[in-house]
């Protein structure tokens, strides 16, 4: 199937992805528009999933002010050049996650950072409440397991569903930017001040 310049560029200024890449997609997904975006995203994903060893040297410390001065953020969000945290997407992605910290209130990055022994009290009492319900206990584990995940959910900024669309987690979002300009991005720290604490 032939692919014409005309949906190279539509594709493209959708998307903001590069020329090769969005002829590559139209081609896979035989000049659909729609279906080429989603073989951008998820390779896109893919790409984003090799860039996390890299280092993460320059970005920006960001602050959020919400609720007419009664909840501050600060946080701060790594990539590997300044170049990239002088774009409008990755300014863009820091302006979100401070606001995503404002309005969800994690203790945590990610799940990795969860002190071993909050996660065995947690999963401890999980287990007692579990075995309380009269669950059998051959399934308890597996109970406990999907219980804890909905706590990481609730405590970890990155486990976190989207503010803005639920369907998706902050972690996902995070890697459609890695996407999008190429470079390892990471969310280093964060601290949420409110009014009454």
């Amino acid at each position: 199937m032939q692919i014409t310049a005309k949906q190279v560029k539509e594709l493209r200024d959708e998307t903001g992805a590069g020329m090769m890449d969005c002829k590559k997609a139209l081609k896979k997904a035989e000049g659909d528009l729609e279906k080429a975006k989603k073989v951008l995203r998820e390779d896109g994903i893919a790409k984003a999933e090799k860039k996390t060893d890299r280092a993460t040297n320059n970005g920006r410390i960001e602050s959020y002010i919400h609720m007419g001065g009664r909840i501050g953020v600060l946080i701060q969000l790594n990539c590997e050049t300044d170049f990239v945290a002088g774009t409008d997407d990755f300014k863009n992605l820091v302006k979100e996650l401070a606001m995503q910290v404002a309005a969800s209130s994690p203790d945590y990055v990610s799940s990795e950072d969860i002190p071993t022994e909050v996660v065995e009290k947690e999963r401890e009492i999980l287990k007692n409440m579990t075995l309380k319900e009269g669950k059998p206990e051959k399934i308890v584990d597996k109970i406990v397991d999907g219980r804890i995940n909905k706590f990481f959910e609730q405590i970890c900024l990155l486990e976190q569903p989207y503010i803005r669309d639920d369907k998706q987690t902050v972690r996902e979002l995070v890697k459609q930017v890695v996407a999008k300009v190429g470079e390892n991005i990471k969310v280093v720290r964060f601290a949420r001040f409110s009014l009454g604490d």
